[in-house]
């Protein structure tokens, strides 16, 4: 949906039902959005989303988290506008900036207007408090257009990349002044006008054309505006003269028909009943909710819309970002286990050096640094020059070894040296190998959880997963903007989320996430009830609840097939699933979520399947 001129115009109308409302509380939730709380005899909530991708004014049903502390700009509308009351929702052409007055009271108590400009552009969005001589009292966005701007840290300084037009002072003090365009106000140009314009633009095409020309009508408008009277996007008088009477019709019809589709992803769903009367004050009886639920319809569209759009960003910005985390720390995990594997590569020699000692020491009389006695059989001479020796290795059927030494240190110092590197790399070994172990403890524990998040459905299982993470040493560098959602054994509600089945009449449970796996095999699944779980392969925990009776060989079947399907061999076939009685499954102290060792387990092969 594009929020253009057009589809502000409907809003705006609607919105002027608010007129005469008093302002009751103001909140800004996050850096981008103000919501104002309005009574009329009814409640409404005010949405203000300046955010570059979601930006829009309209009424709204969804209540936001606010900060402990309120932001500056927040307290400085609580200042001036609580207690008010609105006298006018205005806007001027097709414009994307919304007016709105409010009657207030000054320092001294005499009454003042003050007006609340909502600049909707993209990224270049802003909400203004001006007084009634247009003199900005402050703003959301700040920024000096007389100046070169600088990046700051002050979060109400806009960047220098986002300051559309460097004429424009938006700082405390300065006189208000309206974003400069050259394009047209459709509504002050007559039919002739519009075919002129157009036919003189040089544009190959009609939408750009008419885009960058006129002012509020947006791409998107157009372009389904032609489609839905089935014109023709080429320059010819015949489309120009049908399209300024299809958007004429729409402007009289208050833009009611801009509401109407998405043209980028299908029509809008409409909204439930329960949500329009989410809106409205319980006292107020079902007709006349009726009626205002009809007269406000544009804005509960928007509402909904821009609802799912959001949820579907922050689902997509933070499982990537958790993603990122995950795969960073593998990253890691997989160096040190490369390092672990080069040392243990090392200490490959370690037999051979002991060897080695051993018959330096066993061979120690045959060495002469005499040339006289050199001449006796069997007898070595050591020199200066001297680097290698050849024995006969008696643990390898006498085959001559060759064994370096250092002609400056004795035999036998020779061979001290050869056993001190054997017993440094045995050392080495002994701790590498349970350093290998739990590394690969760890590196399964992360697959596992890049496992759970890559099935991940909702932003509230991803908040299951980012829990977890949290709680694990791994990630002590973890850095995200987000709440954490703690659980008590009082508040099981996260670990009851696990998926719940029928098969062949028995109750079968299936664990989204290693916390689930863990509580549905400690806690929910009894001795004799039967737990799943893919062979040597990250998967869910399934536990078939077998109240005292003994399940048929093709529930069992069944049941692995389930637990095939809901694990990382999903899209494979003859997939072994490991299977026992719940009471061999125990979990050793000090071991991750998920992680469980088993007794007493058959193996059974079957193709994944959920049906």
């Amino acid at each position: 949906m594009a929020f253009d001129g057009i589809t502000l115009k409907k809003i705006v109308s609607e919105l002027q039902i608010l007129e005469g409302a008093k302002v009751n509380y103001i909140y800004e939730p996050d850096v981008s959005t103000i919501v104002i709380g309005l009574y009329n005899g009814i409640k409404y909530a005010l949405n203000i989303d300046v955010s570059a991708n979601n930006y829009r004014i309209n009424l709204t049903t969804k209540a936001k988290a606010n900060p402990l502390i309120p932001p500056n700009f927040c307290m400085l509308l609580r200042k001036y506008l609580e207690g008010s009351k609105i006298t006018k929702i205005y806007m001027e052409g097709l414009e994307r900036i919304c007016y709105i007055d409010f009657e207030c009271f000054n320092e001294i108590g005499d009454k003042v207007v003050r007006t609340l400009v909502i600049e909707l552009m993209g990224k270049y969005s802003n909400v203004i408090l001006v007084k009634d001589n247009m003199i900005i009292i402050d703003a959301l966005k700040r920024f000096d257009g007389t100046y070169k701007e600088k990046t700051t840290k002050d979060s109400n300084i806009l960047d220098s990349n986002v300051v559309s037009d460097k004429s424009r002072d938006i700082m405390p003090g300065r006189h208000y002044i309206k974003p400069d365009s050259e394009k047209r106000e459709f509504e002050d140009i007559s039919e002739e006008e519009f075919i002129t314009l157009i036919n003189e633009s040089g544009e190959k095409t009609l939408d750009t054309a008419i885009v960058n020309l006129v002012n509020g009508v947006s791409m998107q408008f157009v372009k389904s505006a032609l489609e839905e009277n089935k014109l023709s996007n080429t320059i010819a008088n015949s489309s120009i003269k049908s399209l300024y009477k299809y958007i004429n019709e729409v402007l009289e019809n208050n833009c009611q028909n801009a509401m109407i589709k998405d043209y980028k992803n299908g029509y809008i769903v409409k909204l439930k009943t329960e949500q329009k009367e989410n809106i409205i004050d319980e006292h107020v009886q079902e007709k006349e909710a009726s009626n205002i639920y009809n007269n406000l319809q544009a804005n509960f569209v928007l509402d909904d819309f821009y609802l799912k759009k959001q949820g579907e960003e922050e689902y997509k910005n933070f499982r990537n970002s958790l993603l990122k985390i995950l795969s960073n720390t593998l990253d890691k995990i997989v160096r040190k286990l490369d390092n672990i594997n080069e040392k243990i590569k090392a200490c490959e020699d370690m037999e051979q050096n002991k060897i080695a000692g051993e018959l330096l020491l066993s061979n120690i009389y045959r060495f002469t640094e005499n040339y006289e006695k050199a001449k006796e059989p069997g007898i070595i001479l050591i020199t200066e020059d001297t680097e290698y020796v050849e024995l006969k290795n008696y643990y390898d059927d006498n085959k001559l070894l060759k064994i370096k030494i250092n002609p400056k240190l004795t035999i036998s110092k020779n061979a001290d040296k050869y056993f001190k590197k054997y017993n440094k790399e045995k050392n080495t070994l002994e701790v590498t190998k349970i350093q290998k172990e739990q590394t690969q403890k760890e590196l399964n524990y992360i697959e596992s959880l890049v496992y759970e998040l890559d099935n991940c459905k909702t932003i509230e299982e991803i908040d299951e997963v980012y829990n977890e993470v949290t709680e694990n040493i791994l990630f002590t560098d973890l850095k995200l903007n987000r709440k954490e959602k703690k659980t008590n054994k009082k508040d099981v509600s996260m670990l009851d989320n696990y998926m719940k089945l029928k098969v062949d009449d028995y109750d079968v449970f299936i664990g989204k996430n290693n916390k689930q796996n863990d509580y549905l095999t400690l806690k929910v699944a009894k001795d004799n009830d039967y737990w799943f779980h893919t062979k040597d392969i990250h998967g869910s925990h399934l536990i078939l609840k077998c109240n005292g009776q003994m399940p048929k060989e093709e529930t069992i079947i069944r049941c692995a097939e389930l637990a095939s399907y809901y694990s990382k061999a999903k899209f494979s076939s003859n997939v072994p699933v490991d299977y026992t009685l719940a009471k061999y499954v125990k979990k050793p102290k000090g071991t991750p979520p998920g992680y469980v060792i088993f007794t007493n387990n058959k193996t059974v092969y079957v193709n994944p399947s959920n049906g």
